[in-house]
């Protein structure tokens, strides 16, 4: 069963992670923790566009990792900003790529890239950190 867990953050407020598997079906939990998250920060505007970030960023981590699981973290790094990020066991760094016109997939970082107001990685010795800062609007 994964595990739910809080921690103090800089900005007084808590970060939400969760260890899920590696599959398609974490990406409703991850939407969860995140609406969870947005909810006791009053950043409710910041829900639906962080839906489609997170469920993208898991997908990519699905596809591409190597472990059975992965993490999912939710920080608020500012007043109006949260970062949402997922950390797998890959060292395989994403690549925004136009995708074809046929193409039925491929479009995903391009998705968390016009929806973020910026994203990117950071590697680790054994893992990989793709994150997305989404900002509230007031």
């Amino acid at each position: 069963m994964p595990r739910l867990a809080t921690q103090a953050r800089p900005t007084g407020h808590p970060g939400y992670s969760e260890t899920l598997p590696r599959e398609p079906e974490s990406a409703s939990t991850a939407r969860r923790l995140l609406h969870t998250a947005l909810s006791c920060w009053g950043l409710d505007e910041l829900a639906e566009d962080g839906a489609l970030v997170v469920t993208e960023l898991v997908a990519n981590a699905v596809r591409h990792a190597r472990r059975k699981s992965i993490r999912v973290m939710v920080e608020r790094t500012a007043v109006r900003t949260v970062r949402v990020a997922v950390v797998d066991f890959s060292r395989d760094l994403p690549a925004l790529c136009p995708p074809g016109d046929e193409a039925e997939g491929g479009r995903g970082l391009l998705l968390v890239s016009a929806l973020a107001a910026d994203w990117g990685t950071d590697e680790r010795r054994w893992e990989k950190i793709v994150w997305a800062d989404l900002e509230g609007r007031r």
